[in-house]
């Protein structure tokens, strides 16, 4: 099993739907992977449309099953004042794919890509820009002086 970090950059969204009576709608995400969760800045003011330029890092493992422990799950919230936060919607990338590059290739990366943002009755409700890269960590194969199986000499 390999160990790496997988970076997720949230650009923007587009389209979002509006949930609030008066029409706007304070976005922030909420990023989630294998029992690891970050969430974004709240998008004060920017409605529909948000612009984040946000990164952020997850410990990944590959390989460790089932396609579905794969999914990093990003879900579009609307930050409210006086009631519980709405949800706008959520968007699944599969990144088995990507974690199984990065180990063969030393790392991978996804450029940025829009993801269909949807709703619990699989609704379209707008679309969310997302770059995500991955490194494997190196592990120290060399313990002090040992180099290519051969002690350095002084001479």
């Amino acid at each position: 099993m390999a160990i790496g970090f997988m970076e997720v950059q949230l650009l923007k969204a587009n389209d979002l739907k509006v949930t609030d009576f008066f029409g706007k709608i304070d976005p922030y995400v909420v990023i989630q992977y294998r029992g690891q969760e970050q969430r974004s800045t709240v998008a004060n003011g920017q409605g529909r449309n948000p612009t984040w330029n946000e990164k952020f890092m997850f410990r990944a493992e590959y390989p460790t099953g089932s396609g579905d422990q794969y999914k990093l799950i990003l879900k579009i919230m609307d930050k409210d004042t006086f009631s519980k936060d709405d949800s706008l919607g959520q968007a699944i990338i599969y990144v088995k794919d990507l974690l199984a590059q990065g180990i063969e290739n030393g790392g991978a990366k996804l450029q940025a890509l829009k993801y269909r943002v949807i709703d619990e009755n699989n609704s379209y409700c707008g679309e969310v820009d997302v770059a995500i890269s991955f490194t494997p960590k190196v592990e120290e194969k060399f313990i002090g002086e040992d180099i290519g199986g051969w002690k350095e000499s002084c001479y």
